[in-house]
């Protein structure tokens, strides 16, 4: 048994925290490293990346994570979606696979991880729930559709013929005539061990034993399909020798990968620190994910991120402090000159293992629950889900699209303050519901003057406040201003139900009014 004990400094804090090193610390690590290593593999080529900078990521990242993690089992490393998204920000710029795209990979990964270190020092973790869950639910579940998509040509044996991931799945599905039998058998035994294994056990080695048998089959009886080719073994070269002069094209996709790309690991340090009903810091979570990136950007790699599956295993396997995170990168970091041999791995592994990664992805239940609860929000879903579809490879614009929607039903949902009026005897009642803000107070003057002209006998106005669940100094403003145009139009002018968070800015509004 072992500890360590560092500082860190978040915001204008600082803490102590101690490592313990137990048993379920290293099977865990080791465990999710055996994951990890070709799941890594897979994410490069999805990314457009050079196999052997997946595996940059995979070693580099959950190192330079496990010193500042708040979760214990936050899995870091290469992910589908943020691959997806590197994907989408880099290829108007440069082709995939290139010198040049490989060094924007690596920038990309570094404005990514200064973003997340900046946002978690100022203590902006919050902003990761500016993307609404419709927004979210909508993007991945396109986001897995596009990953599946792109995956149609490699586990059928044919070749990519666009850009689009559509275009080729279409393209590839409509000429059986170029499929291998080999590809697919190889695709579909992958699945079935990825799949069937889980079955047998949560801590069942699925991937793990699919690369070995794909590795085998082709070292033993031959493979005529593609192949992942040269893994190019030994340890990273460290190097900030980067494309500084295209920082402003990348700044938007970094931003979008920043904030997006923090969203799983935000669920997935939540969701467990409810479950054993723990505290759990996103400033400090923010800090430790833009520590991974900008080591896996001076590795040579791309951007990282937070896996669910791979954060599940390690907890399954028992592991307790964030020292098993860094223990799986310690682990492909010690095997990172051995991994030439991967090179002879069937591509069509890799198109299953993501297959398979991203398929739980793809929900139909939160949408159904969106219709039924709000139309607006389930329309917000649906687009943000087809725009990530037509938007395909170039995703991260539908994110942004989404957010936009997203702001602008809440907008609207904002300004639509219902306005009940009825009269007793002299006596004029206006009983606002909603938000009384800047832009919807306006309404409440116009209803006021609708109302004096239907009823000119009217000698008093009772404004009912119980139905407003907010109020501004704007609306509080536009409601002084009702009363006076009343008071003018020689009505005695009341409000009443004040909501008890409301009430002292409606006081110094209303006194404000009296006194002057």
């Amino acid at each position: 048994m072992s500890s360590l004990v560092e500082p860190i400094t978040v915001g204008s804090k600082v803490k102590k925290f101690r490592f313990h090193v137990e048993v379920g610390d290293v099977v865990g690590g080791i465990s999710a490293a055996f994951v990890l290593i070709p799941q890594a593999l897979a994410y490069a080529v999805l990314a457009g990346m050079p196999a052997e900078r997946g595996l940059h990521v995979a070693a580099l990242a959950p190192i330079a994570a496990a010193f500042f993690a708040s979760s214990p089992y936050l899995g870091t490393g290469p992910t589908a979606i943020t691959s997806l998204l590197t994907l989408g920000g880099l290829t108007a710029l440069a082709r995939p696979g290139s010198a040049h795209y490989i060094a924007l990979g690596a920038l990309l990964a570094l404005l990514v991880g200064a973003v997340r270190v900046v946002m978690g020092l100022l203590r902006l973790g919050v902003l990761s729930h500016l993307i609404s869950r419709p927004v979210l639910t909508g993007f991945t579940t396109g986001a897995a559709v596009v990953i599946i998509a792109s995956q149609v040509p490699t586990v059928v044996g044919s070749k990519a013929h666009s850009d689009n991931p559509f275009v080729s799945a279409f393209d590839a599905l409509r000429h059986p005539a170029e499929w291998r039998p080999a590809s697919i058998a190889m695709a579909v035994v992958a699945a079935a061990l990825i799949g069937g294994g889980r079955k047998i056990h949560r801590l069942f080695p699925g991937v793990l034993l699919a690369v070995v048998v794909g590795v085998a089959w082709t070292a033993t009886f031959g493979y005529n399909g593609s192949v992942v080719g040269k893994v190019v073994g030994g340890f990273p070269m460290f190097s900030l020798d980067l494309p500084w002069g295209s920082v402003p094209q990348l700044v938007l996709p970094a931003l979008v990968i920043a904030v997006v790309g923090f969203a799983e690991p935000t669920s997935i340090a939540r969701y467990y620190a409810t479950l054993e009903r723990t505290r759990w810091d996103p400033d400090r979570e923010l800090v430790s994910q833009g520590l991974a990136n900008l080591a896996a950007a001076v590795g040579g790699g791309f951007p990282a991120g937070g896996s669910f599956t791979r954060s599940a295993l390690v907890r399954e396997a028992g592991a307790r402090t964030r020292l098993a995170g860094g223990i799986t990168g310690a682990v492909v970091l010690i095997l990172l000159p051995f991994m030439s041999v991967l090179g002879n791995l069937p591509t069509a592994v890799l198109g299953a293992c993501i297959i398979m990664a991203v398929r739980s992805l793809i929900v139909v239940r939160p949408f159904l629950e969106y219709r039924r609860y709000t139309r607006l929000q389930f329309y917000v879903a649906v687009i943000t889900f087809a725009l990530t579809i037509a938007a395909a490879p170039h995703v991260e614009r539908a994110v942004i699209a989404g957010v936009v929607l997203a702001i602008g039903a809440h907008l609207s949902r904002e300004l639509r303050v219902t306005i009940r009026t009825w009269s007793e005897g002299a006596t004029l009642h206006l009983a606002p519901k909603g938000v009384l803000y800047f832009a919807s107070a306006p309404l409440l003057e116009e209803r006021l003057g609708t109302l004096l002209s239907e009823t000119p006998g009217a000698d008093a106005l009772v404004v009912h406040l119980d139905g407003l669940g907010r109020i501004d100094v704007s609306g509080a403003l536009g409601l002084r201003s009702v009363l006076e145009q009343a008071e003018e139009a020689g009505l005695q002018a009341t409000v009443c139900d004040i909501p008890p968070q409301s009430k002292k800015i409606v006081r110094r509004v209303l006194e404000g009014q009296h006194g002057s």
